[in-house]
């Protein structure tokens, strides 16, 4: 990965973690819990979000081995046990983040020919407008994989928390108990198996083409330059 790339990238995932992170702390609130509120959490200030190893380590590591690009803010803290329905709650809060997402990821995708309008109108401005217009693209992307990678059912991911309703009472407790080894295990198996994650992300680079190719008459050459 070029610096260039990594400057285009930043920005994008930063956003794209912390309101994803703060999603799950507004419907907590939604549902009973002031946790995240309380503590100062429930903010895009992203100082109160980024996570030294998930926000930086995890994404540089993966840029690295030219693996997919992924990463996460510090996780909003939620207590479950104040959710009006703790069921319901439960799996609200937890799919809020991935729901989130996918609104990013389309208001990244409309913002594609808008730009692209205004480079367009303005050309002394299309350097700056193919820059944002990279960044958005960059933006659907990763939040098409965000989405795909946080539904992964392996504790604590979020897919995790609607997979254990689905599971017997007994093995859906010892299930939420590999939350204490989930990240570990999770990286164990992307390296292991990376293709196992290429497998599961396989959706969401089919849905970033189909998306990217709605608007891709609208995209400017100084942002396909950008993207090379």
């Amino acid at each position: 990965m070029h610096l260039q790339d990594i400057l285009l990238l930043v920005p994008v995932l930063l956003f794209s973690v912390i309101a994803h992170e703060y999603a799950h702390g507004y419907a907590a609130l939604k549902q009973g819990d002031d946790t995240a509120l309380m503590l100062g959490r429930l903010t895009l200030n992203p100082i109160r979000h980024i996570d030294p190893f998930l926000t930086i380590l995890l994404p540089l590591l993966l840029a690295l081995v030219h693996a997919p690009i992924l990463g996460g803010a510090k996780p909003v803290p939620v207590n479950p046990r104040k959710y009006r329905n703790f069921k319901r709650g439960d799996i609200i809060v937890s799919l809020a983040g991935v729901f989130t997402n996918l609104l990013v990821g389309i208001a990244c995708a409309l913002l594609i020919p808008v730009f692209g309008l205004l480079g367009r109108w303005v050309p002394s401005l299309d350097m700056t407008f193919g820059i944002l217009q990279a960044m958005m693209i960059l933006g659907v992307q990763l939040n098409m994989i965000l989405i795909l990678f946080n539904l992964i059912p392996i504790p604590p991911l979020d897919g995790s928390h609607v997979m254990k309703y689905l599971l017997p009472a007994k093995l859906s407790f010892r299930y939420m108990q590999v939350s204490r080894a989930g990240v570990a295990l999770l990286i164990l198996l992307m390296y292991l198996v990376p293709q196992a994650l290429t497998v599961w992300l396989t959706p969401a680079f089919f849905a970033t083409d189909k998306m990217i190719g709605l608007v891709q008459s609208t995209i400017l050459q100084s942002a396909t330059q950008w993207l090379q």
